[in-house]
């Protein structure tokens, strides 16, 4: 039987850089730290999703936005702003991304976004 002090070794030894490579960070990390009662160890895990859901419908109320806007609302319009752009989403099916197109109507470049102008 392996224990999680064996596997959490076992993995430390197989991702020896994981602690400074970027793909192995959380994006968004809890502000507070866990510690190990036995080693001391200290660490982070990932923030709750609900925590940047909050975030995100508090700060909406404040730009006195009154559409609907969600974190996958943010998702949409970034990924429709790639389109825009001439970006390719990397899906492996092509008909993945035609969700956000039928905001473009005029091909990938027919429609500028207003942070264009800023």
């Amino acid at each position: 039987m392996v224990t999680a002090a064996l596997r959490f070794h076992l993995q430390d030894r197989k991702y020896a850089h994981a602690s400074r490579e970027w793909g192995w960070q959380y994006g968004f990390p809890q502000t507070k730290r866990w510690v190990n009662g036995k080693t001391g160890e200290q660490g982070r895990h990932h923030v709750d999703p609900s925590i940047v859901q909050k975030a995100i419908k508090s700060t909406v109320k404040q730009a006195g936005i009154t559409k609907p806007a969600t974190s996958h609302t943010l998702r949409n319009s970034f990924a429709t702003h790639l389109l825009e752009d001439g970006y390719e989403l990397g899906h492996s099916d092509v008909k993945t991304p035609r969700i956000y197109t039928h905001v473009l109507n005029r091909g990938g470049r027919g429609v500028k976004s207003p942070m264009d102008s800023l």
